[in-house]
């Protein structure tokens, strides 16, 4: 059996902030811009609380089965739900979507490569 990479999308929206608490977010929000987005295993943050106080986390993940996926997006959450406690943050409408990278379309350009390694 192959092990299957999971990529995993935790959204939600900051809740209760403390002038402080927004103006440390706006302070490092640089670091946490989307153009620096990954999926990491240990969880990726973008904000821009200056425009709306939205966050979204990024996980990568793996897994044996395809119902490993579900495993992969409570821990995402857990750990999404950790590290906005750990800081104090309120948050609220905390929400996961997972895709599989065995299941995902491939581009044109896999396809083309696939193709030719197939002939």
């Amino acid at each position: 059996m192959s092990t299957r990479t999971f990529r995993v999308t935790v959204r939600g929206v900051f809740d209760g902030l403390s002038a402080e608490q927004r103006a440390g977010l706006l302070e490092r929000a640089a670091e946490h811009d989307v153009l620096r987005a990954a999926f990491t295993p240990e969880g990726s943050l973008t904000y821009d609380v200056a425009v709306r106080p939205a966050f979204t986390f990024r996980f990568l993940d793996s897994g044996e089965a395809e119902e490993d996926i579900l495993e992969a997006a409570e821990r995402a959450e857990a750990s999404a739900r950790a590290w906005l406690e750990q800081r104090g943050y309120g948050y609220k409408n905390l929400r996961s979507t997972a895709e599989d990278l065995s299941q995902a379309p491939l581009g044109k350009r896999q396809r083309r490569e696939a193709a030719r390694k197939g002939a």
